[in-house]
């Protein structure tokens, strides 16, 4: 393996599962953290700002500050301010993310102009079937349709949800369009978290329970990936993969080992 100077990690199914710490986790970064090894969390999670994150993972004993954290909303309002600005946006999302989305033009429950833009981001209540219809609507009169995440599921303490990719393909389909992807998988999202880190691919290492959207597609920027077996991982989704990882551990508790990074 060449050797990693930074790390990026997921956060939900990797660090934790319904916000509480999977074994070894704390630990493992408390190690990386002691090596002086530049890390940032990446993540899709669409329901909380990176404030609320930074704030539930250091409640929870992770050393970890706001500007460790990189969120598929954060990327999204970045994203639409360079090739859509001053665009009308109809944001479809489960969770209040609007101090990360900066001073975007968000359309109103009431307001029924035109939206230049139909943002979908999390998946949960907000993805009823007016909210759909409506973004099905826009998007048919020719609304750009940009969307967080096409994650399909993610695991919670009671087990597999559905995610925003189960309503996305089939609005996509519905309306014979192709939504950008402004989190992970997307080369921009992690060309964006490289920079941050201000490391090289061929340096860095991405620890991640979605084989698809986590470790191939850093992969395919020429990161270093590692799938852990907790989360979302499922054998038969391994099986299905069109590539295979370049390690696979149980747990993000097995990271600092995978570097060296011991402690004698």
């Amino acid at each position: 393996m060449p050797r990693i100077e930074a790390v990026l990690i997921d956060i939900d199914g990797v660090l934790t599962v319904s916000w509480k710490p999977l074994p070894g986790a704390v630990a493992a970064m408390e190690r990386l953290r002691a090596h002086g090894i530049p890390l940032a969390l990446v993540t899709n999670t669409t329901s909380r700002t990176r404030a609320a994150l930074a704030a539930t993972l250091a409640a929870e004993g992770f050393p970890v500050g706001v500007d460790d954290i990189l969120t598929a909303p954060a990327a999204t309002a970045a994203h639409l301010r360079e090739h859509y600005p001053d665009a009308r946006c109809l944001l479809i999302n489960t969770g209040d993310v609007r101090d990360d989305l900066g001073e975007l033009d968000l359309v109103g429950e009431d307001d029924d102009a035109a939206a230049d833009v139909v943002v979908i981001g999390g998946a949960g209540d907000a993805f009823d079937y007016a909210a759909l219809n409506r973004a099905f609507h826009h998007v048919r009169d020719g609304a750009r349709l940009v969307a967080m995440h096409r994650n399909l599921y993610w695991r919670t303490a009671d087990g597999l949800d559905l995610d925003t990719g189960a309503f996305l393909a089939g609005l996509e389909q519905a309306a014979g369009v192709e939504a950008e992807i402004t989190g992970k998988p997307s080369r921009a999202f992690f060309a964006t978290a490289l920079a941050h880190l201000g490391a090289t691919a061929s340096d860095t290492l991405m620890v991640g329970d979605d084989i698809e959207s986590d470790v191939l597609a850093a992969q395919r920027c020429g990161i270093t990936g590692a799938l852990v077996k907790t989360g979302k991982y499922l054998p038969e989704t391994h099986r299905a993969a069109d590539g295979e990882p370049d390690h696979v551990l149980d747990s993000f508790a097995d990271v600092p080992e995978l570097l060296r990074t011991g402690d004698g």
